[in-house]
């Protein structure tokens, strides 16, 4: 664990330089070739720096902000394209808005104002869910295979959204800047072009728009006119994706790429044009309803993902891996903070949160009792803390912005 830290530290400071060298040296060059040629070997070294680290957490988070965000941010700043063009004036928000999966927007009014509590309370309960996962899994052996993948499915979602989030918080928190969610319930799709579109992982599609999708469609045009132009596009948006998820399950697995998972994002680029064309086709007052759409597109997610998402992951043990790491973070965790301080901090923190929301009188917390020092309760009381002090920092950060 000690060595493991040690190599983040290192990789991060490497990073931070690298983008220094970006925002001084790379950003006063001209436009196109000279800027490509001279971010080149950033490009580089941004692939190779997650094979310094072996945690499967650390991988994850490494190869998604840096191999695959940072450079495509970094590529449109080859050519003056946002977000890194033109320059933020201060270095460490170049720096945040390369290595930080974060889009700012524009503030209106509006947002300056209170704001309902509905978010952080929805971040909580995605937070206590995570951890109730993680204790289920204690018992996966006594599970049906397919309940076992529809939790690892839960999962992916749940721990991807929590982590962009708190990923945005520093960004919040040291510049003010409003950022653009990263998911957007995608349980509540109505069309797999939603789901893809509108609703999952925003920050990714955000930069495959400008990256991929077009300047394959301003090309298409020319070839097949403006009415089929976007067929193409999205279809190579999903190419481009399955081969970027390709090289993260490389850097998760470390053995030669299957394909799969490439296969997967190929089928919904083609799920997701053909659906296009049905819409052309068909009158609005003729195709089905949302409910029964949005229903037919996570089902057809779910199917797919089951059959070639995960069996790469599963294969090489990357949904062990990933469990133990949580279970001896909490191990730590268990053993440097006394039992009897669990519930007094968690009521610290829902205190501070309510404080946070506007409440101005609180009633009496109940007491929780004896906290035996037992993994389960341990971990909901600090993940549910966390998650509170987190999201309540954020809420302090935008409503003083």
């Amino acid at each position: 664990m000690e060595n493991e830290l040690h190599n983040l530290i290192k990789l991060w400071i490497s990073a931070i330089i690298s983008l220094c060298y970006c925002y001084y040296i790379s950003s006063k060059l001209p436009k196109g070739i000279f800027k490509l040629f001279s971010l080149t070997p950033i490009f580089i070294f941004f692939l190779y720096l997650p094979l310094t680290v072996s945690s499967v957490h650390l991988v994850g988070i490494t190869a998604f902000f840096l191999s695959w965000l940072a450079n495509f941010k970094l590529l449109l700043f080859c050519f003056d394209q946002p977000p890194l063009s033109p320059p933020p004036s201060n270095l460490f928000h170049f720096i945040s808005l390369a290595s930080l999966p974060i889009k700012p927007k524009q503030k209106t009014p509006s947002q300056n104002k209170f704001k309902p509590p509905q978010r952080s309370i929805l971040f909580a309960i995605k937070v206590l869910i995570v951890a109730l996962l993680y204790h289920c899994y204690s018992y996966k052996q006594n599970l049906h295979k397919n309940v076992v993948l529809a939790m690892y499915c839960v999962h992916t979602y749940i721990e991807l959204e929590l982590t962009l989030a708190l990923a945005a918080i520093p960004a919040r928190a040291m510049f003010g800047l409003e950022i653009k969610p990263q998911f957007n319930e995608p349980y509540l799709t109505t069309s797999l072009q939603d789901f893809w579109g509108r609703r999952w992982n925003l920050m990714v599609t955000s930069i495959l728009r400008p990256t991929v999708y077009y300047p394959i469609r301003r090309i298409s045009t020319r070839l097949v006119g403006s009415s089929w132009a976007s067929l193409p596009a999205i279809i190579a948006v999903f190419v481009v994706s399955g081969l970027m998820h390709e090289l993260i399950y490389y850097y998760l697995t470390r053995v030669a790429p299957t394909w799969e998972v490439t296969w997967f994002f190929i089928l919904h680029g083609v799920a997701v044009a053909a659906e296009v064309v049905v819409k052309k086709v068909v009158p609005e007052n003729m195709r089905l309803h949302p409910v029964v759409s949005g229903a037919l597109a996570l089902g057809f997610v779910a199917v797919t993902a089951v059959w070639l998402f995960f069996p790469q992951l599963l294969r090489n043990g990357v949904d062990e891996k990933t469990i133990g790491e949580y279970c001896k973070l909490m191990d730590l965790l268990k053993g440097s903070v006394p039992a009897r301080h669990v519930s007094g901090w968690l009521a610290e923190h829902v205190a501070l949160f309510a404080s946070s929301l506007g409440v101005c009188e609180l009633r009496q917390w109940p007491s929780l009792g004896p906290c035996e020092l037992d993994l389960w309760p341990y971990v909901m009381s600090w993940v549910l803390g966390f998650a509170l002090r987190a999201e309540s920092m954020s809420s302090l950060c935008e409503q003083g912005s």
